[in-house]
């Protein structure tokens, strides 16, 4: 289990003024690493028109660069081709200066194996040679630490969305993983509890400890995403690693 002092992490940040996460400014000029605003081929977003909106609120936002990052995996087992018909589609009616790109939330299982044997993938990264990789919230897949190390057998890097979110991994789990060259993407939103206390105890402890290399909102629905990044971040310390972080050079 994740366990914090608590009383050790309020004595290292104590409590002044906290600013939103809209506040912090690090909007302006992001690049988004994760997100599911293509529509219709996964739990995300539904509708074109939907994610012509989103892309406009994102736009509004600052935000410079989006990939779009639908789920592959066996609940949602996505064609590479599928999914590259769908993005030239909404590429075409998206009419702003918002840069979008295709890649894909791949779920580490068997569907992932097959695909990564026939090289049918979708990187992320304008080099093309890193892959976004999840597992199960809840206990890890069968033959990760194999999996992983042909993903880099193959000649990609992988990157591993919101580690904060994974409620079997405990703190030597993150640091052997960042030991073996994964990247991590920090979902921004667990900074505000959107995904619960120990979630964003996580996301605070990774930050602090210069875990984290990209960041994403990871965005479903709209509403969820804008309603959250008004909430206040727990501690002021917090604000500076993140802005910290947003505005370090591209490394993907």
């Amino acid at each position: 289990m994740f366990i914090f002092d608590k009383h050790l992490i309020s004595n290292m940040w104590p409590f002044r003024s906290k600013k939103s996460l809209y506040e912090t400014g690090i909007f302006n000029g992001l690049i988004d690493w994760h997100s599911h605003i293509l529509p219709g081929v996964d739990d995300g977003i539904k509708t074109l028109d939907e994610a012509i909106r989103v892309l406009q609120s994102y736009e509004d936002l600052g935000v410079k660069k989006i990939w779009l990052t639908p789920h592959i995996m066996e609940d949602y087992p996505n064609s590479t081709e599928e999914l590259r018909l769908k993005y030239q589609e909404l590429k075409s009616l998206w009419k702003g200066n918002l840069e979008i790109k295709l890649a894909a939330e791949n779920m580490l299982d068997n569907l992932f194996e097959n695909r990564l044997d026939n090289n049918d993938l979708l990187p992320i990264g304008d080099d093309g040679n890193h892959l976004l990789i999840e597992t199960s919230y809840y206990t890890p897949p069968f033959g990760m630490d194999e999996m992983l190390e042909k993903i880099k057998h193959k000649g990609y890097f992988p990157i591993l969305a919101h580690p904060e979110r994974y409620r079997y991994m405990d703190k030597k789990d993150y640091i052997k993983l960042k030991e073996d060259g994964l990247l991590f993407q920090l979902n921004f939103v667990s900074l505000v509890g959107g995904y619960g206390e120990t979630a964003r105890d996580k996301a605070e402890w990774l930050l602090k400890e210069d875990m984290i290399d990209l960041i994403g909102s990871d965005v479903h629905k709209l509403e969820s995403v804008m309603s959250q990044i008004k909430i206040a971040l727990k501690r002021k310390e917090v604000e500076k690693l993140l802005i910290d972080l947003a505005s370090r050079p591209k490394i993907v």
